[in-house]
């Protein structure tokens, strides 16, 4: 009855058996937590599909229109290097769910008298509220996916919680498909639908809050995670934060290839309705579910190639393959131009969670502090949509202006190379794949593993082995051999 239990939102940087928990021990808190992850999946989706909303109900350019993804995005980085990083070193991962889901829900509020007032500034400003809370949210729930539970799983189960990310991306463009675009409703009742959305979200994250406050989440802190990495040899000589390239390219990886993502999809209906015949932003909203189901699809399908396929080359394999679908997009048109983006978008899937795994690994005691930068880049959905919409607006064509998209595909494809050819990056990432910890039945230390050259057993990785795997470790010295 650990709800009845005194709550406390304070933690201690002292290790804990969180680091060591086992998949079946980490069952409850990652189902609760990839909640979130459909939550957010939700928000995306809704902005995307208003985006061609307000563009018709406002009279708006394409490219003012973005201001949505601006506000939204703009936000991610004073989350995730500003307010809800500093909660999260301070007090912990519990704290920054709470304080997330409260913002989300302010914003959603917010929302309920800019709508109503047709004022898209005043939404803009509800947006960025909404952002900070999702930024924070993701600040805390990424990184908690990646560490809670058995390290060599850790690319799996991020990619399985943000599958419901696509669910959730799949559901709003549906929902707006039938809300938003009423052909038998005005602008000003499909504006009133929007508003009961709004206020349907704020109930239910203010509730969701009130069940994290209560739910017993092992907290997981930066002595934990410097043990990880001691234990698995993955960042021997560790560096200051600031010599941490590995993480800097992959939170420039993740600018780059959030930026992509985001404005294809912002731009996803304005590009059916432009090259498709009898297509209205109904049915151009019906068609951006059908390819935000193909998303959803491509994650699934790529835990799966993970198991049997280090996760890394998946990764390499899926950005190579965006590349090559989203190019032909630009010069072709109808069906043919529409499948060349739900294709990419399959192939789209694995990239976010897979950077935030493989950057993160071997941080050790900077993992909370490096999280933030690699979400941080989430800001390129901010940067990159506006100019797609310059470029569509200047070209006046959508098509023509995925060339964007591409380039930044291209920059992003610089970490994949990286992390699979640079020893620098790719041994921090193979040593994690085959180490024991969180492993039942399995003692600390790392397996046999002839690519990455890493020992077995605790007398190869250089500790104690420890009694009882699983249980509370004090906070007293390690004894270590040699």
């Amino acid at each position: 009855m650990a709800i009845f239990k005194k709550q406390t939102l304070k933690t201690k940087n002292e290790k804990t058996r969180a680091a060591e928990l086992t998949l079946r021990q980490s069952i409850y808190p990652l189902a609760l937590v990839t909640i979130l992850f459909f939550l957010w999946g939700f928000s995306y989706g809704l902005l995307d599909t208003l985006n061609k909303h307000f563009q018709n109900t406002l009279g708006i350019t394409r490219a003012r229109s973005s201001g949505l993804q601006a506000a939204y995005f703009g936000a991610y980085p004073l989350a995730s290097l500003g307010h809800a990083n500093w909660i999260l070193r301070h007090y912990g991962y519990k704290p920054v769910f709470i304080w997330g889901l409260c913002l989300y829900g302010v914003g959603a509020l917010v929302a309920w008298p800019c709508i109503l007032h047709r004022s898209f500034g005043g939404f803009c400003a509800a947006i960025f509220i909404i952002g900070n809370g999702l930024g924070s949210l993701e600040t805390a729930a990424n990184p908690y996916i990646t560490v809670c539970g058995p390290p060599r799983y850790a690319e799996m189960r991020i990619n399985i919680s943000q599958a419901f990310n696509g669910i959730g991306t799949v559901v709003a463009p549906v929902l707006g498909s039938y809300v938003f675009f009423l052909k038998t409703a005005d602008d000003t009742q499909a504006l009133k639908n929007v508003q009961w959305v709004y206020l349907a979200i704020a109930c239910f994250v203010f509730l969701l809050a009130i069940v994290f406050y209560f739910s017993p989440i092992p907290e997981i802190t930066d002595a934990d995670m410097a043990f990880q990495a001691e234990e698995t040899h993955a960042n021997d000589d560790i560096k200051p934060f600031r010599k941490q390239y590995r993480l800097f390219h992959a939170a420039f990886a993740q600018f780059c290839y959030t930026g992509s993502q985001v404005a294809i999809a912002s731009y996803f209906i304005n590009y059916v309705t432009e090259t498709r015949a009898n297509t209205d932003s109904s049915l151009g909203a019906k068609f951006l579910a059908g390819a935000q189901g193909a998303f959803a699809l491509g994650r699934f399908t790529g835990v799966g190639l993970m198991k049997y396929i280090r996760p890394r080359w998946v990764f390499l394999f899926y950005l190579t393959m965006c590349i090559i679908f989203i190019a032909p997009s630009i010069t072709q048109r109808g069906n043919t131009g529409m499948s060349m983006l739900y294709i990419t978008l399959f192939f789209e899937s694995i990239c976010f969670p897979t950077i935030v795994a493989l950057g993160m690994r071997g941080l050790g005691k900077y993992t909370k502090r490096g999280s933030g930068f690699i979400i941080a880049g989430v800001s390129g959905g901010a940067c990159v949509p506006p100019l797609l919409g310059a470029a569509a607006d200047a070209n006046n064509s959508t098509a023509i202006a995925m060339s964007v998209p591409l380039a930044f595909f291209v920059a992003a494809w610089s970490y994949s190379l990286c992390v699979n050819f640079v020893p620098s990056y790719r041994d921090p990432a193979d040593k994690f794949l085959t180490t024991k910890i969180g492993i039942e039945g399995a003692g600390a230390g790392v397996v046999e593993d002839e690519e990455s050259g890493v020992g077995s057993g605790p007398e190869k990785a250089g500790v104690v082995e420890k009694e009882n795997i699983g249980e509370h470790v004090d906070n007293s010295p390690e004894v270590k051999i040699g």
